[in-house]
Parts: C-alpha cells; sequence; structure tokens
C-alpha cells in the first residue's frame, strides 16, 4: 500500500506532505500518526534515538502525556526527489500551566512507497507567557485560514 504523495516529489507534493504530517500531529493520536512511518523507521529525537513503529508510537504516547494543548505548525524548507526539511513550532504547556514554544528542525527520508524511514529532529524549547501564545485554535489540524510560521514572524 503506498502513502501518497510518494518521490520524486514535485514541490506542490512535499508541501502537501508537510501539511498531511502537521494535520496528523496535531490530532495527538499516536496510533494514526505512527502509520507515517516505515515498520523498521529510524528516528532522532532531540537525544532520543527510536528504530521502529512501535517505538514511535510509545514515543508519542509519553510526548503528549507530558504536553498539554499541543499545537503545531510546520513549513517547508527544501526537498529533493525523496527527502524533505522542514522547520516547526508548537506550543504546549506542562502540568504546572508553564507554556513553551519549541523550535526545531526536521530531516526526513521517504521509501518508494511514501513512508517516512528517517526523521532527524533537532528541538529547543523556551518557555513564554500564556499571553505570548500564537496558537489559538481549537485542539486538532490547524485551520486553513491560520496563518503560517512565516506569516507569524516565526
Amino acid at each position: 500500500m503506498t502513502r501518497r504523495p510518494v518521490p520524486p516529489f514535485s514541490h506542490d507534493e512535499a508541501v502537501q506532505k508537510v501539511r498531511m504530517a502537521e494535520d496528523a500531529w496535531n490530532t495527538r493520536d499516536p496510533e494514526k500518526v505512527a502509520l507515517a512511518y516505515t515498520p523498521d523507521t529510524k528516528w532522532r529525537n532531540r537525544s532520543e534515538f527510536l528504530t521502529g513503529r512501535e517505538a514511535v508510537r510509545d514515543f508519542l504516547v509519553r510526548k503528549w502525556q507530558r504536553e498539554n494543548d499541543y499545537r503545531l505548525i510546520k513549513e517547508i524548507w527544501a526537498h529533493s526527489d525523496n527527502r524533505i526539511a522542514v522547520r516547526f513550532c508548537y506550543e504546549f504547556h506542562d502540568a504546572q500551566g508553564q507554556w513553551f514554544r519549541a523550535y526545531g528542525n526536521e530531516n526526513w527520508a521517504f521509501d518508494a512507497e511514501g513512508y517516512m524511514a528517517t526523521r532527524h529532529a533537532s528541538i529547543n524549547d523556551v518557555a513564554i507567557a500564556e499571553t505570548d501564545r500564537l496558537f489559538h485554535w481549537p485542539q486538532g489540524p490547524r485551520p486553513a485560514d491560520h496563518p503560517g510560521l512565516s506569516e507569524l514572524g516565526l
């Protein structure tokens, strides 16, 4: 089974793939998100190294248990035939109510069927005041008319 679009990516297809990933992550559904990756996917997320779809699912369960009211925006940075580079920001608060904005970059490589085989993510968290939040849409995918990172000056 393929996960369209598949490589080689045109610019529009790469942009579509980025938005599909953003929408999936904003569901905060580990089962759904994990299905975008190959069964033997290789990940680096901050200082954590993962192998396999099951490890990704378990990671996402842990992530969204501690990152409350999570909202994410991704933006394409560059692409080639089967690779996409993305920059992103997400906002969340911890159990004590402290808000954070996480800034990061990801490098993705896809297999021929359109599944992500490799993901390298570098991420930094910055504490913010609740009044400094920029991502206010209801839980779930970002509305089509909500500004992206560039429009928000991020």
